[in-house]
């Protein structure tokens, strides 16, 4: 018999899982849960024998500090006691582990206070005559029908998986509940509830002596116990000491769980995974579970709720804001809140969603799991994020945080500057005035708490506007901002000009968001989620070919497949934005000193906003050079008479390039200016200090990065894939796009002119990408030069509020795989003719030219020549 070898573990999330049945009409109870109860009322006899060894409940009680909730919590010289009921045994808990406190060392590597870094469900359960306590953790996964005969082959396949063990201390004072110590899984010992250093990618464990249980409070449905964690992490010759503050929550999981909603790919929610199985099945049934509040009406308003009355909900969702926070920020935060209850009311729900102030000296504590809050951190980070709380078995929000970086601020200032300083003359300095910065905060508000609310970036809303519309003031006023969604990242609108007179500059809640809201939290009296689908499907069908509804999946921003699903950009047409967005940038340049200087003011601040003109110009050639190659990408159902895929036009890629040929082939002139450059060249920060880049080697590189872009593997791989389904007259050839390309970039070389440093590096450049793909050696090499351009990409298009790791999903990225057997494709093949046809060329032009030319031509013949190992 052959050795089997169990590869993959860390893949396969359901090898701990618990087994819960479900009917054609209700969800019941697992079955798991019963049958280890009723072996636990059998031992009771076994406890009297061992009844010396135990800590008497009087004894252990008195003098001891007592907490009630839940179940008792027993404090005394040090130690910790759960007294926990036997009712409460083989019910399921969600353990919810977060970040409350952390040193400057991984502050400022984004990791900060209201964090939730790992979630589990467990159970405790008597065991060994009822001497232990164990406690196993669970993956609710995977439901039965209850009556099916393939229920028992799910229950052996299918179990839970032990983590802890706890002695058996003594039973409560009227022997219906037993008492446990539990310091040693929260004070560092052990690591079998949480493992906070490994989960933060530190690889560490506490040092017990410097750890240690902090507080622990009992609440009506939970447990919050904040631990001190310290441990120390070397790094290079430096050890570095690290101690964090740790809540763990162990929050009662609902008795009844919510009702599951069915996911839709065409309505972008986070999501939890399920699986059912049943006798009559061919295969198993998995879905996806939208994440989502319980909102119900009352019991005696759903007959008005379902006549189409609105009504509150039976309890409201409620965030409430830090005290931390500035007082000059709470009032937008708050708004931006609220600014939810419309598309909650397109639900069919009134008065849905609140924020409230938190006094500094409120009962309430921002680490109960009872309480959602916006939480302030002091930080250089400049990001924000809205991570959700989860109950796996149904996709119900138990809670929510907005982590609240406070150089956000940052962020909001030099978009505001470079998108919209000409045509709002209040954000051109280098602090706004504090109500002009509200309204931005309000914004980011809106947005992070519609991840709370369970929504995906709709990365897709803001094509559905046309580009000449977002000059128009009536259009924007009426349709709301930049796009159909919040949840886009369509900051602000770059597009109008002076002259528009336009107002409404700043993205809010939309078309989308309302549709998305009242899809997935109108509530109905079905039984179960498949009673329900033919209702949902319905309310998608009344707007599948409506743009302004379309959900466009966000992408990875190094490979775009689609480009009406891009970050940062605006309008249905990249080239035209663009070009309007660059004649504002031209407004910019000549100001940007004015802007950030005052007498005696060094220039430091000019340099800075200088590199993020720059950085916004690049993002408009990256947004264009997508349509090149792109593919556009649906979600079809039978019926809607929708393609799945279906290349970006040929004219469209076509007027792609002609952009790509007038901004980066020939790079442009008003973006080096003399004399900004005599005061300043771009600067960004570094890991190292502030770093002054000089602007021809910038030039240098971030054209290598766009040319590297215009010709990668991904893209010529998906122009052949088009090519092979749709024909030539739809789609785009590679090998016609290469042809067009090596024209343009060596139009001067075909008329025998003379070559300026400008086309001389082009040329270089162009050549040099072409040659990656032949070798790759030269490919890593690659990897290392557009280290720097990715980093400041980094800077100038932040990956804002991207670290969402709602329920057990964690949100992929939508993208189509070309890449498989790339050496033996077209693709290389249509490369390498391209460097010959470059190769012969440079042979035929050596004699052309001035000196400079002439030594250029041969260079890169010996570049190309020795990649491709041609023979002299």
């Amino acid at each position: 018999m052959k050795k089997r070898h169990l590869h993959g573990l860390a893949m396969f999330t359901f090898t701990c899982v618990s087994i819960t049945v479900f009917s054609s009409c209700q969800l019941l109870e697992p079955y798991q849960k019963k049958e280890q109860s009723t072996a636990i009322k059998a031992d009771t006899d076994t406890t009297k024998k061992d009844s010396s060894k135990l800590i008497s409940y009087e004894k252990l009680v008195k003098d001891a500090r007592i907490d009630s909730g839940v179940f008792q919590v027993i404090e005394k010289e040090g130690n910790y006691y759960f007294d926990i009921p036997f009712r409460l045994m083989d019910k399921d808990f969600l353990l919810i582990q977060k970040v409350s406190s952390v040193p400057l060392a991984i502050n400022e590597a984004g990791v900060n206070k209201g964090m939730n870094f790992e979630n589990k469900v467990i159970r405790f359960g008597l065991y060994k005559n009822k001497k232990e306590v164990w406690v196993s953790e669970i993956n609710p996964q995977v439901q039965v029908n209850k009556d099916a005969a393939i229920k028992q082959s799910v229950l052996d396949n299918y179990t839970p998986s032990f983590i802890e063990s706890f002695k058996v201390e003594g039973f409560g004072k009227d022997s219906s509940s037993v008492i446990i110590k539990i310091n040693k899984v929260f004070d560092g010992t052990e690591k079998s509830f949480m493992d906070v250093f490994s989960s933060l990618g530190l690889g560490t464990s506490p040092k017990t002596a410097l750890s240690s249980i902090e507080a622990i409070k009992s609440f009506e449905n939970n447990i919050m116990v904040r631990s001190v964690l310290s441990t120390k992490v070397t790094e290079g010759n430096a050890s570095i000491p690290i101690t964090l503050k740790v809540t763990n929550n162990i929050y009662a999981l609902p008795e009844e769980p919510m009702k599951a909603r069915f996911a839709d790919p065409r309505i972008g929610y986070f999501t939890t995974p399920m699986w059912y199985f049943s006798d009559k099945q061919q295969e198993v049934d998995k879905r996806n579970l939208v994440t989502r509040w319980r909102l119900e009406p009352k019991e005696e308003d759903k007959q008005r709720y379902l006549a189409g009355e609105l009504v509150e909900p039976k309890k409201p969702i409620v965030f409430y804001i830090d005290p931390a926070t500035p007082l000059q920020w709470r009032k937008e935060i708050i708004a931006g809140v609220h600014d939810w209850q419309v598309a909650f009311e397109a639900a069919g729900f009134k008065n849905a969603i609140f924020a409230k102030e938190m006094m500094q000296d409120s009962l309430l504590d921002v680490d109960n799991a009872n309480v959602s809050s916006i939480v302030y951190a002091a930080s250089s980070q400049a990001n924000a994020m809205g991570p959700s709380v989860v109950d796996p078995r149904s996709g119900e929000i138990l809670e929510a945080d907005v982590i609240w970086w406070h150089n956000v601020m940052t962020i909001l200032n030099s978009w505001m500057r470079i998108q919209t300083g000409i045509v709002d003359t209040t954000v051109q300095g280098n602090t706004f005035s504090e109500e002009k910065m509200a309204h931005a905060i309000r914004f980011v508000s809106s947005h992070e708490i519609g991840h709370t609310l369970g929504l995906m970036h709709n990365m897709g809303s803001s094509s559905s506007f046309p580009v000449d519309s977002l000059r128009s003031p009536s259009f924007t006023s009426k349709m709301g901002g930049t796009a159909t969604s919040i949840m886009d990242y369509a900051r602000f609108n770059y597009v109008a000009q002076p002259e528009d007179g336009v107002k409404a500059i700043t993205p809010v809640i939309g078309l989308y968001d309302k549709y998305a809201i009242a899809w997935a939290y109108r509530w109905n009296d079905k039984a179960t989620p498949w009673e329900e689908l033919p209702a949902l499907r319905q309310e998608i069908e009344k707007h599948q070919h409506d743009p302004h509804y379309w959900y466009g999946e966000q992408q990875d921003g190094k490979n775009v497949v689609d480009p009406r699903s891009q970050s940062e950009d605006l309008g249905d047409n990249a080239m035209k934005a663009g070009r309007y967005g660059i004649k504002n940038l031209k407004r910019i340049m000549p100001n940007i000193i004015k802007w950030t200087t005052q007498p005696g003011d060094d220039y430091e601040r000019a340099g800075r906003l200088y590199m993020g003109v720059i950085g916004q110009w690049y993002t408009y050639a990256d947004h264009v050079i997508n349509n090149i190659g792109g593919i556009y990408l649906e979600n079809p159902v039978l019926g809607d008479h929708k393609d799945a895929y279906a290349p970006v036009p040929k004219a469209k890629q076509q007027e792609a390039l002609d952009y790509v040929k007038e901004q980066v082939f020939a790079f442009p002139d008003w973006l080096f200016d003399k004399q900004m450059m005599t005061k300043s060249f771009p600067m960004k920060e570094s890991p190292v200090g502030l770093f002054e880049y000089a602007p021809y080697n910038l030039k240098r590189e971030f054209q290598y990065s766009l040319l590297y872009s215009l010709v990668k593997d991904e893209r010529l791989l998906r122009m052949t894939e088009m090519e092979q389904l749709f024909g030539k007259d739809k789609a785009w050839s590679a090998e016609d796009f290469l042809v067009a390309v090596r024209k343009d970039i060596f139009a001067k070389t075909m008329r025998k002119e003379s070559l300026d440093l400008e086309t001389r590096m082009l040329q270089q450049n162009y050549v040099d990408v072409l040659l990656v793909s032949t070798n790759k050696t030269m490919e890593k090499l690659t990897t290392k030069k557009l280290d720097m351009v990715d980093a400041f990409l980094h800077v100038a298009q932040p990956d804002f509020c991207a670290n969402h790791n709602h329920g057990s999903h964690k949100a992929g990225l939508r993208n189509v795989h070309v890449t498989g057997m790339s050496r033996t494709s077209d693709m290389l093949m249509q490369k390498r003719m391209e460097l010959m046809a470059i190769y012969e060329l440079l042979g035929q032009s050596a004699g052309n030219g001035d000196l400079a030319t002439k030594a250029h031509y041969q260079d890169l013949r010996l570049r190309i020549g020795n990649t491709l190992e041609l023979k002299k």
